[in-house]
């Protein structure tokens, strides 16, 4: 069964099933098999580096190990800030429900690139209407995690057949823009114009 999320609005809890929407619904994909001279599928492996050893796939794994070269458990790790506080535990959005509270406009959300797109199944059309033509926004975690993602809330679809609940995660773009209006001037060297004012010849001198 389907994870669901639940949203609050004005007291009254509205549940839906979040189903990825990907490039691979929408315009399919293909694959490319190796296959050996008898027509089998080859598997990838790995090698070491004396090229002698075969690693097969799954025997390879990330691990964690101390300053002094000892192997890390992840149940020892602990979360901090930059400060050096103790970070805070945010429970999984589908613990718990969502207030939808913080309304954003078209401004703030192009700033975000989105990496993943739901589209919300079962959800009541009641917190459609609500939504309307208003973008929500609020903090996302798949499960409990110390850091969440910025996601959106939205309608689309025609009047005529029903309009749908679109979740999306995005990623703030941090970058900086430059305006025409923020023009600089070329100052000029003044050794440069010294030497060139020494090289005139001044007639009267003569």
């Amino acid at each position: 069964m389907a994870r669901e999320i639940t949203f609050l609005v004005n007291d009254k809890e509205y549940a839906g099933s979040p189903t990825k929407i990907d490039r691979k619904k929408l315009y399919g994909w293909t694959e490319n098999i190796a296959l050996d001279d008898d027509g089998n599928e080859c598997k990838l492996v790995s090698m070491d580096e004396s090229g002698t050893l075969i690693i097969p796939k799954g025997g390879i794994a990330l691990g964690i190990v101390s300053d002094d070269g000892f192997w890390v458990q992840r149940s020892e790790l602990k979360a901090v800030y930059e400060d050096g506080t103790s970070a805070e535990l945010m429970s999984s959005s589908y613990s718990v429900p969502i207030e939808l509270s913080k309304k954003v406009g078209v401004d703030e959300f192009l700033d975000y690139s989105i990496q993943s797109f739901y589209q919300l199944d079962g959800i009541s059309d009641e917190l459609v209407n609500y939504i309307g033509e208003d973008i929500y926004s609020f903090t996302y975690c798949y499960r409990d995690s110390y850091e969440g993602k910025t996601a959106f809330l939205l309608t689309a679809g025609d009047e005529s057949k029903g309009k749908n609940l679109f979740m999306m995660i995005g990623a703030l773009n941090e970058f900086e823009m430059l305006s025409l209006s923020q023009t600089s001037v070329i100052e000029e060297d003044p050794e440069i114009e010294e030497e060139e004012e020494d090289t005139e010849i001044d007639f009267s001198m003569f």
